[in-house]
């Protein structure tokens, strides 16, 4: 399966390392891009909102600096710098885990407005 051949972005598959190696590769992509029409339309469409035409050019405006200014920032040299995982050193700090009282089934049933002998009734909010 890993042939060393590049694949559709432009990397080979060894360049790419699991999210729990030691060492995280940084790839940088340089492939400068232009918001359009189309572009925001199809956006539009997946997020299922309708725009006019001023809205569009405004929308088209906002996501043309947002992606220039990503594209400058490529051009800092990160050489020797390591990403920044985590905000702390700290990693998994919880609590201890404590055997509690709870409430029984009849009594966290008793107020709700619609039950049967086991569970909460709610009304079906999910339409096909």
């Amino acid at each position: 399966m890993n042939s060393g051949a590049p694949t559709d972005f432009g990397h080979r598959p060894s360049d790419i390392h699991h999210a729990f190696s030691p060492r995280i590769e940084t790839i940088r992509y340089i492939c400068p891009m232009e918001i359009n029409d189309s572009t925001v339309e199809k956006l539009a469409k997946l997020a299922k909102l309708s725009f006019n035409d001023a809205e569009k050019e405004e929308i088209r405006g906002d996501l043309q600096r947002m992606i220039s200014f990503v594209e400058k920032l490529n051009e800092l040299d990160l050489e020797g710098v390591e990403p920044l995982l985590h905000m702390s050193d700290e990693v998994n700090v919880l609590r201890e885990d404590e055997v509690k009282g709870s409430v029984s089934r009849e009594q966290a049933l008793k107020n709700a407005p619609l039950h049967d002998e086991q569970f909460f009734k709610v009304p079906k909010v999910i339409r096909k």
